[in-house]
C-alpha cells in the first residue's frame, strides 16, 4: 500500500465503501469521497478525519454519478486535492426491485443504467488516467450475483455480471501497463441496501468484514476477490447446474 497512498471513492456513503476508507486512512491514506446524499457524505467525512493521519487528506464532494458527463471533473477535484491519484475505488449502486424492473422497461434501464453503464463509465476514465502515467489501481465492486442469471435478481445480476466482464477485459488490457484492477465480488452483507431481507444464517457477512477482505486484496494485488471466501465455492456449485434443470429452479 505504500505506493497507494491517495484514494479516490466513488460512492463512499455506502457501507462497504465507508468502512473500508477508514481502514484506509487509518494505515496513513489521503481519500477523497464522492457520494450523493451530503448529510451522509458529511457524516462520513466527520468520522474519516477524526482517524485519519495529522497529514492526511480527507476530503470529498456529492455527486449524483448516474450523471456520467460530470465524472472528468470528479477525478479533476479529487486529484487537485490530493495532487494525485493513485486508486480509484467504485462502490455505487442501488439494488433494484425486481418486480417493479420487470413491470417496467424504463425501470430496467434506469437500474442498468446506475449499477452497470455508470460504474464502466468511471473505470474507463479510471483506466486511461493510469494508463497515461503507468501506475495505479481500480477496485471495483461487482456481486456474486453477476455469476449466474436467476428469476429473483436477474436485473440486478445482469448489471453486475456486464460490470464483471468489463473489469475482466480491462484488466487483460492494463496488465501491461502496470496498472492493476481488482473486482470484489460480494455475497450477502448486512448494510442498509439490504434491510428488507431476513438476515439469520451464517452466509451474511458485515461491511467491516468485506472492507479488511478488500484491503488485503488490494495489498495483495489480487484479481478477483469473492467476500467471504465461501462464496467462490457457493457460485461454482450454482453455475454448474446445466441449464435445463437450472431454469426450473426457483433462485
Amino acid at each position: 500500500m505504500n505506493t497507494m497512498r491517495r484514494v479516490l471513492i466513488f460512492g463512499a456513503t455506502s457501507a462497504i465503501a465507508h468502512a473500508t476508507a477508514r481502514l484506509l486512512v487509518q494505515q496513513g491514506c489521503s481519500v477523497y469521497a464522492v457520494g450523493r446524499n451530503p448529510l451522509k457524505l458529511g457524516a462520513v467525512l466527520d468520522d474519516l478525519r477524526v482517524r485519519a493521519a495529522s497529514d492526511a487528506v480527507v476530503d470529498g464532494t456529492r455527486a449524483d454519478l448516474d450523471n456520467v458527463e460530470e465524472h472528468p471533473e470528479l477525478f479533476e477535484l479529487a486529484a487537485t486535492n490530493m495532487g494525485s491519484i493513485d486508486v480509484v475505488f467504485i462502490a455505487h449502486g442501488t439494488l433494484p426491485d425486481q418486480a417493479s424492473c420487470e413491470a417496467s422497461a424504463a425501470a430496467t434501464l434506469t437500474e442498468l443504467h446506475t449499477n452497470a453503464l455508470s460504474p464502466i463509465a468511471i473505470a474507463t476514465l479510471a483506466a486511461n488516467h493510469f494508463q497515461a502515467k503507468s501506475a495505479g489501481m481500480i477496485v471495483a465492486i461487482s456481486s456474486v450475483a453477476g455469476d449466474r442469471g436467476r428469476q429473483s435478481n436477474y436485473v440486478y445480476g445482469s448489471a453486475k455480471g456486464a460490470f464483471g466482464l468489463f473489469l475482466q477485459g480491462l484488466r487483460n488490457r492494463l496488465a501491461r501497463h502496470n496498472v492493476h484492477v481488482l473486482t470484489i465480488k460480494p455475497g450477502f452483507v448486512d448494510t442498509p441496501m439490504t434491510a428488507g431481507f431476513d438476515k439469520k444464517g451464517l452466509l451474511w457477512a458485515t461491511p467491516e468484514q468485506v472492507a479488511h477482505r478488500i484491503v488485503s486484496a488490494m495489498k495483495r494485488r489480487r484479481d478477483v476477490v469473492y467476500t467471504p471466501w465461501f462464496w467462490r465455492w457457493i457460485m461454482l456449485i450454482i453455475r454448474s447446474i446445466p441449464e435445463r434443470l437450472f431454469k426450473h429452479m426457483k433462485l
